[in-house]
């Protein structure tokens, strides 16, 4: 019986397991969302929330425990400055999974894990380099030097 068991072991020896887990907190921290199997995702979740609660509390404390936690003082940076604040009303739930089917190597059941509040994307900031990019090759193309006439040969 697995009463009061909490811990997934993933296959895993603890320390692999700790490493893992907070490879992968770090990645979702870093990129906003992160693609791995459902099993992982659900042992993720909780280190997740965890540290976004530190965040949310931001003494120097608990900032310490974060990079104990995550191993890179970066994440923990833009945990406590970006991530953090979006939830300071929300009490807690901080993470969604969705599930998106089978991995077609060994038919692991895959899920995206994600922030529930992600920052919108900035699509102006886009459309001004495309148009700046436009704007440059027209300028480079208006710039370039005439080529030099070739001067007759004569023998």
């Amino acid at each position: 019986m697995r009463h009061r068991q909490n811990t997934t072991k993933l296959g895993r020896t603890s320390q692999h397991r700790d490493s893992m887990l907070a490879n992968l907190v770090g990645s979702l921290i870093r990129h906003e969302r992160v693609r791995t199997t459902v099993s992982r995702a659900k042992a993720a979740r909780p280190v997740a929330e965890k540290l976004v609660t530190l965040g949310k509390k931001g003494s120097l404390h608990h900032r310490r425990q974060a990079i104990s936690a995550l191993h890179e003082s970066d994440l923990v940076h833009k945990l406590f400055a970006e991530i953090a604040p979006r939830f300071k009303d929300r009490a807690g739930g901080y993470t969604r999974i969705l599930k998106l089917g089978y991995r077609h190597g060994d038919a692991a059941p895959l899920a995206l894990l994600e922030w529930v509040v992600r920052p919108a994307p900035v699509v102006e900031a886009v459309e001004d380099s495309a148009k700046g990019k436009a704007k440059a090759s027209k300028d480079a193309k208006a710039e370039k030097p005439a080529k030099p006439a070739k001067a007759d040969k004569k023998k």
